[in-house]
């Protein structure tokens, strides 16, 4: 082994195959050992975090704890490694030397920049038909970052290898593999940074190997002072290691006047050169350090050897890519208060400095902290507005960073940007009243302002949009989106393009507003656009909002399939783009909550209103408000609690939801509680309410059929069917129910034929999406009638018992219901059927011609039924029968 050599002639290095041992003070963390023992059942395993993160370590310590951990093969990358031709010579080297016997016929490279195809595919296939998959660790993995070439062969061997080869890539930036592929078919397990970090319980035991004694508290304040990075503690342990009181230590920490900041200040810069303290000191100020950037903060023009020099001595900088740096945090902080001992006042001009130079690169986010540094908020604001990010206070991953810098903007900074910027702040926070204040004076002030306005105009007409969806004004909204597409004229295209939150947020306003107003039409052309906006961070919440609202629009029109469809997309985007529940609005769960109503999955249902109500925009959105309340009736409706569903409905109405009310709401709320006051035996309530609604549409037509034939009245059932057209242009769901409306009524006026035409074809219609609810909200007449007509509920068994023949037990995924008193005695096969027609509120004599009885038999059934259920009237027979399930 000791004559190995390169392709280049040098000698292979064995510390490169060394795995690293561990130090005494190293702290076993079995959660993450976890992680990496399942990670090793797929092909690849990832461990990423920054330097001192422990991520080395970490490995090593996972392979000390297999059962055979000889059988594990590492290699330290170098930066040479970058040559094909030497990187495959360690590998398969590592690979020998850790018990893997690779063939003579697989070959070796023979030059350093290259290696052979034909060598990667014998080695590719000798792994493939190994009994037992081969792991090999990639450590430093990052040093050959740059080398495409070597990332493409590692890849191909991994591929080809079948489950041949586990590999662990360790490094500080993401490798070059094609990672989107393993992560979209789960064949990457990862450790990042955030799991590297100690949580306080590791602190504590690092503590413990450090022989020092601190608090719980005190290892939580140690764990988040410095982010969990392992170096960090490490370093602060260290200091702490000659005081007496740890706890008091960690507690009244300063920077800049501590053992700690003496410490760092004298062996680390002191001991540089002058230039060297200057930019340090300078640069402190900034969280990311470009040699330019540090330039322009010194005067001078050699920050980029220094940087590169610093790092390489890691003296406390870090190289990030792309000509980047980073100074340690607790280094930093402390840099900053020597800054303003040693150059006190300079701060301020330095935020000044880095804001002008980050700006005229477009860095506009990193940018805005320093204009605020520097106290120049009317800057900030021009800039925030002048680079069209208005919208990344609305939406994005940016919002709260956004809103926490512009919170501190003093009432005396003025300007029509500085309006528009607080504008944004008290919309996103629901605040309509201060937020459409602040946007009439910004309006004032561009009515004075010059020609060269349209990203303030543009940003106006956004935030007007915004203020419409939340007012339910349509009409508003239109007029705003019209002001924002005028203003676009007159702006490049390339900086819009860099917004594509901007028509995200615009359209999906709009069509909020639309959808409110009962325009489902205009709304779905408004969403249905919004939906297709660049798929991005940025665009993620407004792409979740307007998928469930294209659902809503869908479920409006009692298409209850499509509405599932959008809604889970909705769902499924989410989750994708890493939208926590309380930033989503939950129309998307509401309408599955509804959908599962419809189809008497009743635990569904419950289940996905309480995920909806867990949405903090819930409560502001009126969309979401309104949507919530009539679903959540229709549960407890669908429940068997129709007046904790009258007493929801009536909140409901009570609830200023936005400026303009919304036709449909009010329909759909009507509808409701007329349904609410059928099940309680109170028809004339139902009668009275749809008409003092004004409810409109098939489907609250269907209700008032219903109403109307409960009170006797079927010459009114009759009109109101008349005044419908007799193909509902509407969805299954809305379909459904006029068809069982027009069936009843067909009943009641004694055309039996077409009452069993309507009942089967409202079966053949409800049958593809499962619609069981509405021939359970049929109540007694249609189980009467299917029960006289058995061959109508052939082949549809997908029915709940409780609307066809087999009996009249709960519905299905029903609450259990309070047990009530049992009857006095059974009621008869015949005494049911007078209750049936009792609760429909027929009269005796009605009764006795259906039935073909005369009123006296009539009447002694009805004495029977009330002793029975010891009633003493006909309401309250009825509600007792339900109780007992006997309707």
């Amino acid at each position: 082994m000791a004559g190995l050599l390169t392709p280049g002639g040098d000698p292979l290095l064995a510390v490169r195959f060394t795995v690293p041992d561990l130090t005494e003070t190293f702290v076993r963390r079995p959660r993450l050992v976890g992680r990496l023992d399942e990670g090793v059942r797929g092909p690849l395993t990832l461990v990423n975090g920054p330097a001192g993160a422990g991520k080395t370590l970490l490995v090593a310590h996972w392979i000390s704890t297999r059962d055979r951990p000889d059988d594990v093969a590492w290699l330290t990358v170098e930066h040479e490694d970058t040559g094909p031709g030497i990187f495959w010579t360690y590998v398969l080297e590592s690979l020998r030397r850790h018990g893997a016997a690779v063939p003579d016929g697989i070959g070796s490279p023979s030059s350093p920049g290259d290696v052979d195809h034909s060598l990667l595919t014998r080695l590719a296939a000798w792994l493939s038909e190994r009994p037992e998959p081969v792991i090999l660790v990639l450590d430093e993995f990052d040093r050959v970052g740059a080398s495409t070439e070597v990332a493409d062969e590692l890849q191909f061997v991994l591929r080809h290898a079948g489950g041949g080869l586990r590999l662990v890539v360790v490094s500080r930036t993401e490798p070059q593999l094609p990672l989107h592929r393993y992560r979209a078919a789960g064949a990457v397990a990862e450790v990042r940074g955030a799991d590297l970090a100690f949580v306080p319980g590791e602190t504590a035991a690092l503590l413990h190997r450090h022989d020092i004694r601190l608090s719980d508290d005190g290892a939580r304040s140690l764990t988040e002072w410095t982010g969990g990075w392992a170096a960090g503690l490490r370093l602060c342990i260290l200091a702490a290691q000659n005081v007496d009181d740890p706890d008091t230590f960690i507690k009244n920490f300063e920077a800049g006047q501590s053992t700690l900041a003496d410490f760092l200040l004298a062996e680390v810069l002191e001991a540089q050169e002058e230039e060297t303290q200057d930019l340090l000191l300078r640069s402190s100020v900034l969280d990311q350090i470009h040699p330019d950037l540090a330039n322009a903060l010194t005067g001078r023009d050699d920050a980029d050897a220094i940087l590169a020099g610093l790092q390489h001595a890691n003296a406390f900088v870090e190289a990030i890519g792309h000509s980047w740096y980073r100074l340690h945090p607790l280094f930093a902080e402390i840099l900053r208060v020597h800054l303003r001992v040693r150059l006190p006042g300079l701060e301020p001009e330095l935020h000044r400095r880095a804001a002008r130079w980050l700006s005229e690169q477009g860095l506009l986010a990193e940018a805005l902290p320093h204009a605020a540094g520097a106290g120049e908020w009317e800057l900030a604001a021009d800039r925030f507005v002048d680079e069209l990010a208005i919208g990344e206070l609305l939406t994005g991953l940016d919002a709260e960073r956004l809103d926490g810098l512009f919170a501190a903007m003093p009432p005396d900074a003025a300007g029509p940007a500085a309006c528009l910027v607080r504008a944004a702040r008290e919309l996103v926070r629901h605040d309509v009243d201060r937020g459409l204040g602040y946007l009439r004076r910004a309006g004032e002030h561009l009515e004075g302002e010059g020609a060269d306005t349209a990203a303030l105009r543009l940003s106006h007409a956004l935030l007007r949009v915004f203020a419409a969806r939340l007012t339910g004004s349509a009409d508003r909204a239109q007029a705003a989106a019209e002001d924002m597409t005028a203003a676009e004229l007159s702006l490049p295209a390339e900086r819009l393009e860099r917004h594509p939150e901007l028509p995200a947020l615009m359209l999906t306003g709009l069509g909020s507003a639309q959808l409110w107003a009962g325009r489902l039409d205009a709304a779905r052309i408004s969403l249905s656009a919004a939906a297709q906006v660049d798929d991005g961070p940025s665009t993620a919440s407004p792409r979740h909002e307007s998928l469930g609202r294209l659902a809503l629009i869908d479920l409006l029109c009692g298409r209850p399939g499509r509405a599932e469809s959008h809604a889970r997309a909705a769902v499924a985007g989410a989750e994708r783009s890493g939208l926590p529940p309380p930033a989503r609005t939950g129309v998307a769960q509401l309408v599955l909550a509804a959908v599962a109503v419809d189809r008497d999955d009743l635990a569904a249902a419950q289940t996905h209103l309480d995920q909806a109500t867990v949405s903090g925009a819930a409560a502001h959105d009126p969309v979401a408000t309104a949507g919530l309340a009539l679903v959540r009736a229709r549960t407890l409706l669908a429940k068997g609690h129709p007046k904790e569903a009258l007493r929801v409905l009536r909140e409901l109405r009570r609830t200023p939801l936005g400026a303009e009310p919304s036709p449909w709401v009010s329909d759909r709320a009507a509808v409701a509680m007329a349904t609410a006051y059928l099940a309680l035996g109170e028809p004339l309530a139902a009668v009275d309410v749809l008409a003092q609604e004004g409810a409109a549409g098939p489907e609250a037509t269907a209700a008032a059929v219903r109403a109307r034939l409960a009170t006797g009245d079927r010459e009114a059932a009759r009109a109101l069917l008349g005044a419908l057209s007799a193909e509902v242009d509407e969805g299954p769901a809305v379909a459904v129910r006029v068809l069982l409306a027009r069936a009843q009524t067909a009943d009641a006026l004694g055309d039996d034929s077409t009452a069993q035409r309507l009942v089967a074809r409202a079966l053949r219609t409800a049958r593809p999406e499962r619609l069981r609810r509405p021939f359970l909200e049929a109540g007694p007449w249609l189980r009467g009638f299917v029960r006289h007509r058995p061959v109508l509920a052939q082949g549809h068994e997908w029915l709940p018992e409780t609307a066809a023949v087999r009996g009249t037990g709960p519905a299905r995924g029903a609450d259990p219901e309070p047990v009530a008193e049992p009857v006095v005695e059974p009621l008869s096969e015949r005494e049911r059927e007078v209750l049936e027609r009792l609760a429909q509120m027929m009269s005796r004599d009605e009764i006795a011609a259906d039935m073909h009885l005369s009123v006296n038999t009539v009447k002694t059934h009805l004495k029977s039924v009330y002793r029975k259920l010891a009633a003493t009237r006909r309401g309250e027979a009825v509600r007792r029968a339900r109780d007992l399930h006997l309707l």
